[in-house]
């Protein structure tokens, strides 16, 4: 896993418990996506993780913010989503808001992780 060493001072700038809560998440993220690329996306206020450098080495993102924390989905209209945490009406991406712990550490958020994974490797396949 490529590690972007700013990530962790950016995460760090926004109040509690948004850096405790994207650490966790951010933890989860690393262990169901093997090998992932971690990237900085100061500008845009994200933290990217992808298997290369478009978009459509994508899988997700975590978007921290003063009021909470949410973990984005480039191509999250095409993710099964029996839990029904996606929100969002982009063309493209969805995301879940993280409200807690438990969310976290949930079967749904790492079914969504693994079924996002699935999608990337069909998409690398065509």
């Amino acid at each position: 896993m490529q590690q972007d060493k700013g990530s962790l001072d950016f995460l760090s700038q926004y109040p509690e418990p948004v850096p405790e809560h994207a650490l966790q998440l951010r933890a989860i993220v690393l262990k169901q996506l093997p090998n992932i690329i971690e990237q900085l996306d100061i500008p845009a206020k994200m933290v990217g993780y992808c298997y290369g450098q478009k978009y459509v080495d994508m899988i997700c993102v975590i978007i921290p913010s003063k009021k909470g924390l949410k973990l984005g989905f480039a191509w999250g209209v095409d993710l099964p989503d029996p839990d029904h945490l996606l929100e969002g009406t982009g063309k493209i991406s969805r995301y879940v808001v993280i409200k807690s712990t438990q969310q976290i550490k949930s079967p749904a958020i790492k079914k969504l992780l693994k079924e996002a994974l699935k999608l990337y490797k069909k998409r690398m396949v065509n």
